[in-house]
């Protein structure tokens, strides 16, 4: 027999995970329990999360959002993958799309028909087997078709948006179905003495809120998971150093890019991202290779159009949260740990850690099975998804820079090296388990694209008639350049769906 449920939830912080939190919450308990989220105007966000991957379509269903609506009114725009400039050589340029490579739902033998024709020299560039690649590269956007016959079938596409306006396009959503927004600054955090659960939060007024869980999105504070139940932090600064980020609004110069730029610098990288009305920029940077001040002057000095404000700056240390859900206390956002947004996952894991709690949803026992299990579960998907970005630093010739000599020769975890010495090998491509997010074809266009060439090719395709492949691949690309060709451009796009504000 079940014990109680769980009658009431606090969310303790706003932003985009608290209210990503919230709706999706409030959606599955519906009124059978209590949903209440405090937050302080006079504590500022982070907000700079702008960039997402495709799973950001499937949250805004399942909180059944409307997109024209919800595209309007947070300035977005559609993205299609994402262009690395200068990562494996100082000159380089690749593209890793969203969608498949080749035809049909999966990579089906595609990688290593590619490498064999490759090394028959029958091959083009991997991206040219990409429709996203295609129309990114044209500036063209269009819509998923869900018949498998369809070029495209493999038009997966994510979104830019305001990271801002979505928290308070969801905050009105929220108060249209129930949930309660507090304001108030929680400045105590008070536990049973008898087994350590948060018991209440205490607010700055006197004012005491109560509840069974309590949700953490207070940021880099934790100020629960943290600062009250001491979880612990897993610190990942040895592999990935880069600790400071500034980032600053500049005026939109010509046609929004549908994709998202990464751009090399001497010691980080910089962002550029394309909204409806206005372009988001931000150099990340490791402060043991760059002061703040000439990071700042990099950055400035490289944006499109005239900045817009000053450069906010940001400091963390990449890692995760030992438990990510401790006793009745789950953290989400930044409050469960921070990768760098190279590759757009922080939104990502945010909607994650949602579903997950929902799939593991509690009730008044609070199994330790049910929250190990939960915290196994999501800290491997955070895992793969750090081992994802590390790559891009180590998958690099560049000696140029203190930094780059750095992230080449630093020692990587045991799972990334097996994964890339078994590319290295053979072009052999696989995945852990059902959860990771980032496929096959993701994994193939960093190591291609940053210059990690198979030694040999599978023998096996050595006894087909690579001249019938080939043409098969021709064929490929001829419909995708055909298909590119025929989208409306990304502005033209968004308006004729209503997604265009007009006031952007």
């Amino acid at each position: 027999m079940s014990a109680a449920p769980i009658k009431s939830i606090l969310i303790v912080g706003g932003g985009t995970a608290g209210w990503m939190a919230a709706a999706a919450i409030k959606r599955s308990v519906g009124p059978n329990a209590q949903v209440r989220l405090v937050e302080s105007a006079d504590i500022g966000i982070v907000g700079v999360g702008e960039a997402t991957v495709p799973t950001i379509k499937d949250f805004n269903a399942l909180i059944d959002l409307n997109e024209a609506e919800f595209m309007r009114e947070t300035k977005a725009t559609i993205k299609l993958g994402i262009e690395f400039n200068g990562w494996g050589s100082k000159d380089s340029a690749y593209f890793h799309p969203f969608g498949t490579f080749g035809q049909g739902p999966s990579l089906g033998d595609f990688p290593g028909s590619f490498f064999a024709l490759k090394a028959q020299g029958k091959a083009a560039s991997l991206e040219a087997y990409s429709v996203c690649a295609h129309a990114a590269r044209r500036g063209k956007a269009g819509a998923r078709s869900g018949d498998p016959r369809s070029t495209m079938a493999g038009f997966h596409t994510a979104y830019h948006f305001d990271a801002t306006l979505y928290g308070q396009y969801l905050r009105k959503v929220c108060a249209g179905r129930g949930v309660e927004r507090i304001e108030g600054e929680v400045v105590q955090v008070v536990q049973r003495p008898n087994d350590g659960f948060v018991d209440h939060v205490v607010l700055k007024d006197g004012r005491t809120l109560s509840a069974d869980l309590f949700i953490d999105c207070t940021g880099f504070r934790g100020l629960l998971i943290e600062g009250a139940l001491k979880a612990g932090y897993e610190d990942w600064s040895h592999w990935l150093p880069m600790n400071r980020a500034l980032a600053v609004p500049c005026a939109r110069i010509g046609p929004a890019t549908p994709y998202t730029s990464a751009t090399a610098r001497d010691a980080g990288w910089q962002w550029r991202i394309a909204l409806q009305h206005r372009t988001g920029n931000g150099y990340v940077y490791c402060s043991d290779h760059i002061d703040d001040d000439a990071a700042r002057e990099t950055l400035l000095a490289n944006l499109d159009g005239e900045a817009l404000a000053e450069p906010r700056a940001l400091r963390f240390v990449t890692g995760k949260r030992k438990k990510l859900w401790d006793r009745n206390v789950v953290s989400l956002g930044l409050s469960s740990g921070f990768i760098e947004p190279l590759e757009s996952t922080s939104i990502h894991l945010m909607q994650v850690g949602v579903i997950r709690l929902l799939q593991h949803w509690p009730d008044m026992d609070f199994s330790q099975t049910n929250t190990d299990g939960y915290n196994r579960r999501l800290g491997r998907e955070i895992d793969l998804i750090r081992d994802f970005v590390i790559l891009h630093y180590h998958a690099t010739d560049r000696d140029d820079t203190d930094l780059w000599r750095r992230v080449r020769d630093m020692p990587i975890p045991d799972t990334l090296a097996e994964r890339v010495e078994m590319f290295r090998d053979r072009g052999l491509l696989f995945q852990v388990g059902a959860d990771e997010y980032f496929s096959q074809g993701s994994w193939m266009a960093v190591m291609v694209g940053q210059g990690i060439t198979p030694r040999a090719h599978n023998p096996l395709y050595d006894y087909q008639n690579m001249d019938h492949v080939a043409a098969g691949f021709e064929r490929i690309k001829q419909a995708w350049t055909a298909t590119a060709d025929q989208l409306p451009s990304h502005e033209d796009f968004l308006k004729a769906n209503q997604m265009w504000s007009e006031v952007a």
